[in-house]
């Protein structure tokens, strides 16, 4: 299918659609908070341990990437029709075909998220604690290989900001989310400014911690049971993980989606 100007405007249409959609959340995030600010205080140290570990991670992987950077040829096989060599391969193909390879990738990592939520759900909270940062990587790891998908390379330190604005929208609430994609909608722009503004607003990464902390909220609390905590811990992580690669995969689309646009307005006034 030819990607006309028409197309990709319809299409970047309903991707707009789903951003304004997403203030339908704030009063349900306000609730799931709730409980975590209150309890706050109570919180056992190891689980704060934890969450000072998570902003160390956060920052390595910006700065380096880390253990989560993979190859493209790791992904090859969500294009079975295709021959992908390179991450400017993967840049050439069509939107929907990217689109499918980010939907084959979004139910193989679901399908992980509740594996591992039930695996350490067994334990309460005893193995939350395990939980919480082995669920902050495969986040982590699901936005990188969702930029591959759409041709944008996490070996790039931007690239790598970027992934992590995405990791913050999920857990923001409106007022935030709104923020997020006016920084976002101006990432791709040649002003160095924009991206170290990005940066900055991060806040030592504290935010996007204690954000995520907080978005997970009542939840994680169920998975503090043990036994209990297996059915929990398999539905929590796989929610947390469908709704990053939604996120994910809007966001990246539209950027894929606008720099089309952009090339065809190019080529027609060349």
């Amino acid at each position: 299918m030819t990607e006309t100007k028409e197309w990709l405007t319809e299409e970047l249409t309903k991707v707009e659609v789903w951003e304004k959609d997403q203030s339908d959340l704030w009063f349900w995030e306000r609730l799931g908070r709730l409980p975590f600010k209150l309890i706050d205080k109570w919180t056992p140290a190891i689980i704060q341990e934890k969450m000072g570990v998570m902003i160390d991670e956060l920052g390595q992987y910006v700065q380096t990437g880390g253990s989560y950077l993979s190859s493209v040829s790791s992904l090859s096989s969500y294009y079975p029709d295709q021959s992908i060599q390179s991450l400017e391969d993967t840049a050439k193909l069509p939107i929907t075909t990217m689109d499918q390879a980010v939907e084959k990738l979004s139910i193989s990592r679901k399908k992980l998220a509740a594996i591992q939520g039930a695996s350490t759900g067994i334990g309460g909270i005893f193995t939350l604690t395990i939980d919480i940062p082995l669920l902050l990587g495969l986040q982590l790891k699901t936005l990188q290989d969702i930029a591959i998908c759409y041709g944008y390379n996490p070996y790039e330190k931007e690239e790598r900001l970027f992934i992590v604005k995405c990791l913050q929208f999920v857990s923001a609430d409106i007022v935030g989310k709104n923020a997020i994609l006016v920084q976002l909608s101006k990432f791709d722009d040649k002003d160095v400014s924009v991206k170290r503004e990005v940066l900055s607003e991060l806040q030592g990464w504290r935010e996007v911690v204690f954000t995520f902390r907080d978005q997970l909220g009542w939840k994680k609390l169920f998975q503090m049971i043990p036994l209990a905590g297996l059915i929990f811990g398999a539905f929590i992580n796989r929610s947390a993980i469908n709704d990053v690669a939604e996120a994910g995969m809007m966001l990246y689309r539209k950027r894929k989606i606008i720099d089309r646009l952009s090339t065809i307005q190019t080529t027609k006034e060349s």
